[in-house]
């Protein structure tokens, strides 16, 4: 940018006045998935303050206008699709343009013994979790919706990588699932420029660990402070490492999956 100043006749060049931002994503075109709350929506959120033109993807319409509200710059849009639903992954694949990044954050928890995990609760939470985001991923590949260079994103866990508890048997093996998936995209997509990593955090504070009603607050705080750093995530912390991933920074990473969990898989 050069900027004119005709006080006292002088004339400034103010190139050295840009700040250097190498994690900037101005110019490109990134669709979140599974952005109307938590991990998506901080991610979509943060994505704009840095330049992005997001599309934001979730099955809550008013949720998704909420995030919107929140988000810097213009011309962002907001598409409601159910990924699960093969006609709607379809006509959402169908009405995307060129992207230079994806996230792929939409998932549902499940806690749960092991002796109940039956075959239809494993299904339904694969479906969301693992089968969903994969088919997607797929589907912007065959049409050619990734640019080249790009870079996609999965939010795994470190319940499927990492750290193996009681109860997470259901949920764990879908991440476990997707976080292998990934390598796999890495590979077979590394020649034509699209990066294909992951993000593993640890326990987030969202209203997805809410949501299962199993844990009462009592042991949820006696577990905040098995981690090192003593406190859950914040959507932000999680949606930072996204933003490195997603940025030109990151140009020599694919086929990785990035723990950030506060320190909890040190021990």
């Amino acid at each position: 940018m050069v900027a004119i100043l005709s006080d006292c006749r002088h004339s400034y060049n103010l190139d050295f006045m840009v700040p250097y931002n190498p994690f900037s994503l101005e110019g490109k075109t990134i669709l979140v998935v599974g952005a109307s709350s938590g991990i998506g929506q901080s991610t979509a959120i943060e994505c704009s303050k840095l330049g992005a033109h997001l599309v934001i993807v979730g099955r809550n319409i008013e949720r998704l206008n909420a995030a919107l509200s929140q988000m810097e710059g213009d011309g962002h849009s907001a598409i409601p699709c159910d990924i699960t639903n093969d006609e709607q992954l379809t006509s959402l694949v169908e009405t995307l343009s060129k992207l230079d990044g994806i996230v792929l954050s939409a998932g549902q928890s499940m806690t749960l013994p092991t002796m109940f995990s039956t075959r239809k609760k494993f299904d339904g939470v694969f479906d969301v979790n693992f089968f969903a985001p994969v088919e997607l991923m797929r589907l912007l590949c065959k049409s050619k919706k990734l640019q080249s260079p790009s870079s996609a994103v999965f939010v795994t866990s470190i319940a499927g990588t990492h750290l193996w508890r009681p109860g997470h048997a259901v949920y764990g093996s879908s991440k476990a699932a997707l976080d292998a998936m990934i390598h796999y995209f890495a590979i077979e997509l590394g020649h034509k420029q699209i990066r294909v990593n992951a993000v593993c955090p640890g326990m987030v504070e969202t209203p997805l660990i809410y949501s299962n009603g199993v844990i009462t607050k009592e042991q949820m705080e006696a577990d905040r402070k098995n981690y090192p750093l003593e406190r859950y995530g914040q959507p932000t912390d999680i949606a930072h490492a996204i933003i490195y991933l997603l940025s030109d920074a990151s140009s020599w990473v694919t086929g990785h999956s990035l723990v950030v969990d506060g320190g909890i898989t040190a021990k």
